[in-house]
C-alpha cells in the first residue's frame, strides 16, 4: 500500500501536490483518521492547491461546505462526525454530491460506508507524534 509521510506542516503544500497526483481522476475521496489526526488540515491544503481561495474550515455543523476554486469548479468538503443514521445522508441529497464529478473530500466516511461509490479513493491519516503518514487503500 503506497504511503505519503508529513514530518511537520511544512510539508503540507508538496504532500498535497503528491496527492492530487495520486487521485488520479477519482473525484471521492474517504479520509480516515482518529479524532484531530489532521483530515481537515490536510483538505485546507489540497484544496488551495486545486485553487480555492475563501476559508477551508471543517463542516462539522452544516455537514458539507462548497468551495469554489479559481478555475470555477467546485469542490465539497463532508464531515459526517455528526450523523446519527445514514438516512441523514439521504436526506440531504448526498448523491447529487458524489455523483457531480466535482471533488468531494469526505471525513468520518465510516459514517456512510454503506453509500460511498464503488471508486471512491480510500485515504488514512496515521499519527506518530508529529508525523502524518498517508495510507492508500
Amino acid at each position: 500500500m503506497p504511503t505519503i509521510t508529513i514530518n511537520n506542516i511544512s510539508e503540507l503544500p508538496t504532500a498535497a501536490k503528491k496527492l492530487i497526483q495520486a487521485f488520479a481522476g477519482k473525484k471521492v475521496i474517504a479520509f480516515y483518521g482518529e479524532m484531530a489526526a489532521g483530515k481537515t488540515t490536510l483538505i485546507k491544503s489540497i484544496c488551495e492547491e486545486l485553487g480555492v481561495e475563501e476559508l477551508v474550515s471543517s463542516p462539522t455543523f452544516s455537514i458539507v461546505n462548497e468551495y469554489h476554486t479559481t478555475f470555477e469548479k467546485k469542490i465539497y468538503h463532508f464531515d459526517f462526525y455528526r450523523i446519527n443514521k445514514i438516512s441523514e445522508a439521504y436526506d440531504m441529497g448526498y448523491e447529487e454530491y458524489f455523483y457531480s464529478a466535482a471533488y468531494c473530500f469526505i471525513e468520518w466516511p465510516e459514517k456512510i460506508a454503506g453509500i460511498l461509490p464503488e471508486d471512491v479513493l480510500n485515504l488514512k491519516i496515521s499519527v506518530e507524534g508529529e508525523k502524518r503518514i498517508i495510507h492508500f487503500f
